[in-house]
């Protein structure tokens, strides 16, 4: 009774937690099923009979598509992301430039702190906004990476 819970209950719970941790830290999924097959291989052969073969190559495929699926979430969840903050990264940088495309300034750039960008026009400088718009959209919340 109790390797019958073991192997259908237990085992399989444990594969699924442990594939997702593991493609999370790795991010290959058929590296996350080789070292599940390579745990499986030396637990038959050591705890349990030839028998258990079967139910290792049953638990590493499990474990490849539980990999591919954790995968296959954080992808999209990135790609929502990026298309979310690349929208919002538009549409703001539309309506700051409709405002106006340069805001006048004296002195250096304070972002960069060279002269690169600054153009001069009787003794006012003039900086673009594109770069410091570029600048204060670059750190987005939306831009965390999933693993």
């Amino acid at each position: 009774m109790t390797n019958t819970l073991l192997i259908f209950f237990a085992l399989p719970l444990a594969t699924i937690i442990l594939a997702v941790v593991l493609q999370k830290l790795i991010n290959s999924p058929i590296l996350v099923a080789a070292i599940f097959f390579a745990i499986y291989l030396i637990v038959a052969f050591s705890v349990f009979d030839a028998t258990f073969l079967v139910a290792a190559i049953v638990y590493t495929v499990l474990a490849y598509v539980t990999a591919s699926i954790v995968r296959l979430v954080c992808c999209l969840l990135q790609t929502l992301n990026n298309c979310c903050c690349n929208r919002n990264r538009s549409n703001s940088n539309e309506n700051e430039n409709t405002n106006s495309n340069f805001s006048t300034l004296s002195g250096i750039n304070p972002i960069s702190n060279t002269n690169d960008n600054l153009l001069a026009n009787n003794g006012i400088s003039l900086i673009n906004t594109n770069n410091l718009n570029n600048n204060r959209n670059n750190n987005c919340c939306c831009r965390r990476r999933f693993r």
